[in-house]
């Protein structure tokens, strides 16, 4: 494809692109985020975690005008929907009984993150456009049966649906470090925090929480808690009261929490997260989508957006949970005192070695919630699924993925379900909305 001086590239390899270039284009986008970082995707590929034999194989899309690379977007080929997280399993089905192939098929994704953001990353709106035709004719020319862009940014759905792209939406669960947080919608990003006291890394539960916050200056009072228990005042009496309950069983177990912070995450709290991790996914029955090189990458290369807890009964270290966060600009040590804390927290992975009751949830959501109100991070994003929580105070936010599929037939009859189940969804937002947590006035 060419648009004027403008020329489409695709590349067998992350490694292909330069990455001071993929990342200055990210930079520009309007909803950002770590996962789309050259490091991240890179890491994927080198680790073994998502290549063809794992059934990603990658063709970069980029468009360049001269030596400039001015848009471009992860785009892999799928042997089969695991690590999407956006379900067509019915789609595929639906082809292999009328005997069309399905597979492969291209995704712009970030394999195995489900996390919303920038998918199409461009200079401005109309090279996008471009970006966007140049996939779709693409796949035509490849014979790929289907386009997919999975947990695009507004921007992303804006220029796909202009460009003819069906719209898909799914439910996912974000805290708002605020009383007020959005029942519905991608949540904006919010305003900057303030910079907080730091408080002790070691942190028994549910009594010793996360030091308080010191006083923001009145302007900024109402962008966050004072603290955990500021937080829970505003739940209902009944949420308020099941988080104490949980909170106290595990402390009642023994159990106490340590975090570490970007560099801070020694090799050994490395090795010990991937048991956890490894053993998880073991359990379930499935070998783990990432593997540990995978993850000694992100220690070497993106060691500033990481954020480890773990758990620890009698000496032993018994669980761990690993939250991803949005990058600031100074070490670890000197977190507390940036002007640019992070904004954002991502809840991403964890596994125990133990089985205590209710640990899960003190791991994965309070105290990371905990640290979240300590550090003036605005945004805490649950992950895919999961009503469970909302017991917990994240609420229901929409997500959007884009389709395009080269059978007209098939094409007109997605088209059709999507408008039922579309429906279906906001059904269900009017659910679950019923149900907010919170307290009423």
């Amino acid at each position: 494809m060419a648009e004027g001086d403008i020329i489409a590239r695709v590349l067998a390899s992350p490694l292909e692109v330069d990455a001071s270039a993929w990342n200055a284009l990210l930079a520009q986008q309007s909803h950002a985020t770590p996962f789309m970082r050259h490091e991240y995707l890179a890491a994927l590929h080198d680790s073994q975690s998502a290549v063809p034999r794992t059934g990603w194989t990658p063709r970069f899309m980029t468009l360049w005008q001269g030596d400039a690379l001015v848009a471009a977007c992860p785009l892999y080929l799928k042997s089969h929907s695991y690590g999407e997280y956006v379900f067509d399993w019915a789609w595929a089905s639906a082809y292999e009984q009328h005997g069309v192939p399905y597979y492969p098929k291209a995704v712009v994704a970030v394999p195995f993150t489900p996390v919303p953001g920038t998918r199409l990353l461009a200079r401005d709106e109309p090279t996008r456009q471009l970006l966007v035709q140049a996939l779709c004719q693409w796949c035509e020319d490849e014979g790929i049966s289907s386009l997919h862009v999975l947990f695009a940014s507004d921007d992303d759905v804006l220029t796909s649906a202009r460009q003819g792209l069906m719209l898909r939406h799914t439910v996912q669960f974000h805290w708002q470090n605020s009383g007020c947080a959005p029942a519905t919608g991608t949540p904006s990003q919010p305003p900057e925090g303030h910079g907080l006291p730091a408080p002790d890394t070691r942190i028994p539960v549910p009594f010793a929480e996360v030091a308080t916050a010191a006083a923001a200056p009145a302007e900024e009072a109402i962008h966050g808690y004072r603290d955990f228990d500021d937080f829970l005042a505003h739940l209902s009496q009944e949420k308020r009261k099941k988080i104490r309950q949980e909170r106290r069983r595990v402390a009642e177990a023994g159990v106490t929490f340590r975090w570490a912070l970007g560099a801070d995450i020694t090799a050994a709290d490395w090795d010990f997260f991937y048991r956890c991790y490894e053993r998880t996914y073991l359990e379930h029955g499935n070998p783990p989508y990432l593997t540990r090189a995978f993850f000694q990458q992100m220690a070497d290369r993106m060691p500033e957006h990481w954020l480890l807890f773990i758990a620890e009964r009698e000496g032993r270290q018994i669980a761990s949970s690993l939250i991803a966060i949005d990058a600031y600009r100074t070490g670890a040590t000197d977190i507390n005192h940036s002007k640019n804390p992070p904004r954002t927290a991502y809840g991403r992975y964890w596994g125990a070695l133990e089985r205590v009751d209710c640990l899960h949830f003190e791991a994965c959501y309070y105290q990371p919630l905990a640290w979240c109100i300590a550090h003036g991070v605005q945004r805490f994003e649950g992950g895919a699924q999961g009503e469970h929580k909302m017991a917990r105070a994240l609420l229901p936010v929409q997500a959007t993925s884009l389709h395009w599929l080269a059978h007209p037939a098939f094409a007109d009859a997605v088209e059709r379900f999507l408008a039922r189940e579309g429906a279906g969804v906001e059904d269900y937002l009017d659910h679950l909305q019923a149900r907010s947590p919170f307290r009423t006035a």
